[in-house]
């Protein structure tokens, strides 16, 4: 079957790559492996054989059928032919820890992320096949050109770790970019309204990125702070008036929200 580019596939067909992935994953007896878009199925082989329940969620409906027929005979193997964006783990349920794994589609990354973040019970464990370059965000440090708000989002509720990088010519068809293989270990997660706190306050800082955190909260839609009052709510978190955003990590960032 050829790749669609509307759903952004590029299988991976490197077989070292492919166990790679699976040997981070690490899966152990009492877990629940998500695979998100499995393609041909080149991950889900490896899995199988290790992961006691895998559950494969596949957007493609043709991709989906076929991975249904070779492996209806493994037990423990489910395949879901939907939207890993609508679909949630107690769609299928499945007891133990959950752990994800998959090469998504580039073009999506940021949804996909927050939404396996939003998950409950959150994943034990987070591996997946992402661009270069949203790697490095993923992992700036702060002050650094590619650290913002996706940092400050994703880091807030868990650790990333970047584990190895893909070459092109692992992919069929070849991508435009290369590719990384991150870790990701989410942490208790925020209340609703902690959350909804930290999105506001991300957008409006990195929106406006080179302002100072004085002038950002007086400023910025939902804040409109009188100075005397926006200095005072910096100096009681540790912070200067002058301060940007690019300089605060991702708990500073919590506590300021």
């Amino acid at each position: 079957m050829r790749a669609k580019k509307s759903l952004g596939q590029n299988f991976l067909v490197d077989p070292n790559i492919q166990r790679k992935i699976v040997d981070a994953v690490e899966p152990e007896s009492a877990d629940t492996v998500v695979e998100i878009g499995p393609g041909h199925g080149a991950l889900t082989d490896h899995l199988a054989g290790r992961a006691p329940r895998l559950v494969a969620v596949e957007l493609d409906d043709a991709l989906a059928g076929a991975l249904e027929a070779r492996f209806a005979d493994r037990a423990g193997v489910t395949v879901v032919n939907r939207d890993v964006l609508e679909w949630k783990p107690g769609d299928t349920p499945a007891p133990g820890r959950l752990r994800v794994v998959g090469n998504i589609p580039y073009n999506i990354t940021s949804p996909i992320l927050f939404r396996l973040l939003e998950w409950r019970p959150l994943p034990e464990r987070i591996i997946l096949m992402v661009q270069r370059e949203v790697a490095d965000r993923l992992t700036a440090p702060a002050g650094d050109r590619a650290y913002g708000a996706l940092t400050v989002g994703v880091r807030s509720v868990a650790t990333v770790e970047r584990l190895f990088h893909v070459g092109r010519g692992a992919f069929r068809p070849v991508p435009n970019v290369d590719s990384t293989v991150i870790r990701l270990d989410p942490r208790p997660a925020l209340e609703v309204e902690e959350a909804e706190r930290l999105r506001s306050l991300t957008r409006a800082a990195f929106g406006l990125r080179r302002k100072q955190l004085q002038k950002i909260l007086r400023t910025a839609t939902g804040y409109g702070l009188e100075a005397g009052d926006a200095e005072a709510v910096l100096e009681e978190v540790g912070l200067r008036p002058q301060d940007r955003p690019e300089v605060l990590d991702p708990d500073m960032f919590l506590k300021l929200a």
